[in-house]
């Protein structure tokens, strides 16, 4: 069907507001990857930079160069993977118990986490639980509060009542017992499912912030958003008490410098995530909303 004039002048002006829109959200993202590599001595002397004349990686080696910038990201490693694992197995887990129309007070205990949906306990006494748990300064203490959701395991519930219980009542017959059904059957059958919450508890934990503000006083266990706060703060001291960016004036970086640089590598990861997990994050996305 051919477009009358007044579509084509619609389409046209909503093509172009959209592409403006997009340039104007990501110069930003531009403009932080591009000062990152940008020479120190170039970036001194100009103002805004579009496109560096001289590329270097000095920011990148002398950040790497530092234990206490390898030391947190390290540590939001062991966070994104060994919390995301963790999570997977516990919500998942969660949800296909109460899947199971079985299970004996399933809505006593449906109930009760949509409670922990509506009623947050709130700061303090997440703080009291974790202090007589004796998980201060620890990196556990960034982990356990948050194994689950309350909304996650519901969601996730949804799905798994999408599940025939047949293929349970064959594998029953076959002789696998409840664990073995989730392990061989569940889990292979919720790859969606998996990938979609999988990279939702990657990025919360890869994001830690206030958590570790609340939990961890020990520089030595600060994931890397609490160091890339320092960073931003005051580049040369961000290592607080034990000053592992004191010295980098010597080698004349500039802050703004180390500051996008940081910022860079702690975005990276997560964006390097997301192209292996997209196949399945398309189908996931929508777990619990249909029911066939």
């Amino acid at each position: 069907m051919k477009r009358r004039a007044s579509e084509k002048i619609y389409y046209a002006a909503n093509t172009c507001l959209l592409s403006l829109i997009s340039l104007i959200t990501l110069f930003p993202l531009y403009y932080v990857f591009v000062v990152s590599f940008t020479e120190p001595s170039e970036f001194i002397r100009g103002g805004v930079i579009l496109f560096p004349r001289t590329w270097t990686t000095i920011s990148y080696e002398y950040l790497l160069s530092t234990r206490t910038f390898i030391r947190s990201i390290l540590n939001s490693g062991f966070l994104a993977t060994v919390g995301t694992l963790s999570s997977l197995i516990v919500t998942s887990g969660l949800a296909y118990m109460l899947s199971r129309k079985r299970l004996v007070g399933r809505r006593v205990i449906t109930l009760l986490i949509l409670l922990t949906i509506l009623f947050s306990p709130g700061m303090i006494p997440n703080y009291l639980v974790v202090r007589e748990l004796g998980l201060i300064n620890q990196i556990w203490a960034l982990i356990i509060p948050a194994l689950s959701s309350g909304w996650y395991v519901l969601l996730m519930k949804g799905f798994f009542d999408s599940i025939p219980e047949s293929l349970e009542e064959a594998a029953t017959i076959d002789g696998c017992n409840d664990v073995g059904i989730w392990l061989r059957i569940i889990l292979p059958l919720s790859l969606p499912a998996m990938a979609a919450f999988g990279l939702f508890f990657a990025v919360g934990y890869w994001n830690t912030y206030f958590s570790a503000v609340l939990y961890i006083n020990n520089p030595a266990k600060w994931p890397l958003q609490i160091l890339l706060q320092n960073l931003l703060v005051d580049p040369y001291m961000a290592g607080g008490s034990e000053g592992a960016y004191v010295g980098s004036e010597q080698l004349n970086l500039p802050p703004e410098g180390l500051k996008m640089a940081a910022i860079v590598m702690t975005t990276i990861p997560i964006l390097l995530v997301y192209p292996f997990l997209q196949k399945h994050f398309a189908k996931g996305a929508m777990v619990g909303s249909v029911k066939e």
